[in-house]
């Protein structure tokens, strides 16, 4: 998914579809270009529209350890990774980017990284991190959030961060900072946009592992957001994969990081008359990448957490959209804030209104994403800041 836009600038841009202008039903018919964030691209509008408002605490902590090392010495920021790898083109990466961005910002923040090939690696890094001197731990995705508290309890000088907590269940302490994202409102959008695009009046999705809202907030507000469509459009569109309750997953321990077992599940969606299909499953998507090829151009896919035509620009051509969380900036700010002496703690929550999730930019799509549709998200938008349109997100 990699694109000249930064992730940073990418997200933040497109968290809000200011604009846009066309059509009744999208099926690939030609519509008006519009002007917008979701038109041709992200805008480039100041990720720092996205700030945390974090409470400041302050903290001295040694010194760093882990992978590839960027920046000067000083301020040592360490991310623990989730097994599918730094490169991984979805949730990882986009940590580090932030995590490098912050480091450009200020060459006095040392950035490094440590790879977790298992669950069972989770504790044992955060606790070298700590031990060889992290000032800031940063833990990439939920699945890390029972190791993330142990290791803050144990190590009160050090300060933790986890990427996509749970809102309704938060990891807490004084030495702690919560990333959570309200991931329904933006894949609401993006099942609005599915719906529209269509031929076939049916779309999937599916998830890497079940560990609740983080991934089925991104299915639930799809699922909805396709609803919204037919009932605005006088549609039926079927949606696979999740009914709300129950879903189809990969399931652990690989779920998020095994592209085979994505095209699997994708083509078996796309058997049944998917011809859009939403994956939450970091870089167990690829594999719905790779059915799109195999399918000849007749289905595409909408991406998760980061900008798909970014790390895939070869496949941009199958995906109209991204659903994203805002991970690059607001990890960025908070090594930034941290090496100024304002650590982060508490709990962040990333919105539409706050510019801490969103849809990307329709890039290759723009000329088949019709003006009307446009105009409905840039209203559809609007409705979930004021509160007019209410998401039910299961579980949380």
């Amino acid at each position: 998914m990699r694109r000249t836009v930064t992730a940073v600038a990418a997200v933040a841009a497109v968290a809000v579809l200011a604009g846009g202008c066309g059509k009744k039903n999208d099926n690939g018919s030609a519509g008006s270009g519009g002007g917008s964030a979701a038109s041709g691209g992200a805008s480039k509008s100041s990720a720092a529209s996205m700030s945390a408002s974090p409470t400041a605490s302050g903290s001295a902590g040694p010194t760093a350890s882990g992978g590839p090392v960027t920046g000067g010495t000083g301020f040592k920021v360490c991310l623990v990774l989730d097994t599918g790898g730094v490169n991984d083109k979805s949730f990882n990466q986009s940590a580090y980017q932030g995590a490098q961005n912050a480091a450009k910002k200020n060459p006095k923040i040392k950035v490094s990284y440590v790879q977790s090939k298992s669950g069972a690696d989770y504790q044992p890094n955060l606790e070298n991190s700590a031990k060889k001197g992290c000032n800031e731990i940063i833990a990439t995705g939920g699945l890390l959030a029972k190791a993330t508290a142990t290791a803050a309890k144990k190590y009160p000088k050090v300060h933790f961060a986890l990427i996509d907590d749970s809102l309704t269940a938060p990891i807490k302490g004084p030495n702690v900072y919560s990333m959570a994202f309200r991931s329904e409102q933006g894949s609401y959008e993006a099942g609005y946009v599915a719906a529209a695009i269509s031929k076939s009046h049916v779309i999937g999705t599916w998830g890497g592992i079940n560990v609740g809202p983080q991934v089925t907030a991104y299915m639930d507000g799809y699922q909805q957001g396709a609803a919204h469509y037919d009932q605005k459009n006088g549609t039926k569109t079927t949606v696979l994969g999740w009914n709300g309750k129950t879903g189809s997953f990969l399931g652990p321990p690989n779920g998020f990081n095994d592209p085979t077992g994505g095209k699997s599940l994708s083509q078996t969606q796309i058997q049944q008359g998917a011809d859009v299909i939403f994956p939450v499953a970091g870089g167990s998507g690829a594999g719905a990448l790779s059915a799109a090829t195999s399918a000849g151009g007749k289905v595409s896919v909408i991406w998760v957490d980061f900008p798909g035509c970014t790390n895939y620009p070869d496949d941009c051509k199958y995906i109209p959209t991204s659903s994203l969380k805002n991970i690059p900036a607001q990890v960025q700010k908070y090594a930034v804030d941290g090496a100024a002496g304002k650590i982060a703690t508490g709990i962040y929550v990333g919105t539409l209104k706050n510019g801490g999730v969103g849809i990307d930019g329709f890039n290759q799509w723009d000329s088949k994403i019709s003006s009307k549709t446009k105009s409905d998200l840039t209203a559809i938008t609007k409705g979930i800041n004021d509160g007019s349109i209410k998401i039910t997100v299961h579980g949380g």
